[in-house]
């Protein structure tokens, strides 16, 4: 008598009534239940009233309502369909925004809603409305769990996470000519695109490889080809290839397209498209960049005033407990990495004005601070991080 039936074979049937614990009325047009913290409580939308209800499944009651706008969907608790929810928020997906922002034609963003779960009754706390998208289920994880990857082994393919075959590092830049067909290997780094100038003729098919030397977080470079359609967002240590027919003659600039340092207007270089079968007069013929001796020198006392800055920096670094902020210790690990590469660009400089190559010195000596420009920046962002969270001096 304790199940409603038995089938066929004489084995008992669960029916509905034998596995309902209990049944609520939330409301109109419930759609989606997240659970909370706290043991029993359970929030679900009503598309319906444009509402979510906050229950509790063990004794069968509602316990709160808040109304929110409008036509809510999917709703998302912290962690809240997982066998420990965290409770604290709650957010609301809601379809429609109507009269809740100013409006700027047809199309209206979706409102999304920040509710406070951690009392009895909800309360609103933000609308954070999105652009296009309906916003279906989402899922919400505690940050603390989360620990991505800032930046790429130098030289990596993003979309197979293997070496790129077209990486190269600094100083190994080169462009390879065969027939009609330009292949580019070359390197973005604050605030240069290397190689400045590449040649090509009408009817070429061009293709370029880009490796971000950076090691810093967050310092993404961008390429462009004016007039050519092509762009890439090259994160840190990513190599990216950008191909196209250079199908018309002229000077094309490209350029950084991301905002990456002071000196951001000055990362960029030129496409020169020659007519097919172009050659040069006697009077013609682009002359490389001619640095003097003053060029050079100039050089080396800008390597000397931003050497002063870093070694300021790293003095008040190494005064403080710097070792207790784990994102200083990594910052401090990228600048030394860029610090490091100073040697060899050092050796080739002094080598070249030992020679009285004033163009390649002054070259090599442009490189050594562009390393230094990056070691500052970060020692500065560690040094202003320090500051603001409490750093204590050492002995």
């Amino acid at each position: 008598g304790k199940f409603e039936s038995k089938d066929a074979y004489g084995i008992p049937v669960i029916g509905m009534k034998d596995a309902l614990h209990t049944q609520v009325q939330l409301g109109l047009g419930p759609l989606h239940t997240q659970y909370d913290a706290k043991p029993c409580v359970a929030y679900t939308s009503l598309y319906v009233d444009s509402q979510v209800a906050k229950w509790n499944f063990c004794e069968g009651k509602v316990l709160d309502k808040i109304s929110v706008h409008y036509n809510i969907g999917h709703l998302v608790t912290m962690e809240g369909d997982s066998v420990d929810p965290k409770g604290r928020y709650l957010i609301a997906l809601n379809k429609l925004a109507i009269d809740r922002f100013v409006p700027v034609g047809p199309l209206h963003p979706q409102n999304h809603q920040l509710i406070d779960i951690s009392n009895d009754k909800m309360q609103l706390l933000y609308d954070m409305p999105l652009p296009l998208g309906e916003p279906h289920y989402v899922v919400a994880i505690e940050a603390g769990k989360l620990k991505p990857g800032v930046r790429y082994k130098v030289g990596t393919d993003s979309r197979t996470d293997k070496p790129h075959p077209g990486a190269v590092r600094a100083g190994e830049e080169k462009t390879v000519k065969k027939g009609n067909k330009i292949e580019v290997f070359g390197t973005l780094i604050r605030s240069h695109i290397t190689p400045e100038t590449i040649e090509a003729e009408v009817g070429d098919e061009v293709t370029i490889h880009l490796t971000n030397l950076e090691r810093a977080q967050d310092e993404t470079h961008g390429f462009t080809v004016s007039t050519y359609n092509v762009h890439a967002s090259v994160e840190p240590g990513k190599t990216v290839t950008v191909k196209f027919k250079a199908d018309r003659e002229g000077v094309y600039p490209y350029y950084c397209t991301e905002f990456c340092s002071a000196l951001h207007l000055e990362m960029q270089g030129y496409l020169l498209v020659k007519p097919k079968g172009w050659k040069p007069s006697k009077a013609g013929g682009a002359a490389g960049a001619n640095y003097s001796e003053a060029d050079y020198k100039a050089q080396l006392k800008k390597v000397a005033d931003t050497q002063a800055v870093i070694d300021s920096v790293v003095g008040y670094i190494t005064s403080v407990n710097y070792k207790d902020f784990p994102d200083v210790v990594n910052m401090m690990d990228d600048a030394v990495d860029q610090l490091g590469k100073i040697k060899d660009a050092k050796s080739k400089a002094d080598e070249a004005a030992g020679k009285k190559d004033w163009n390649n010195a002054a070259l090599w000596t442009e490189q050594i601070w562009q390393y230094q420009v990056k070691a500052a920046d970060l020692g500065l962002r560690a040094k202003t991080y320090l500051e603001q969270n409490g750093a204590k001096k050492v002995k």
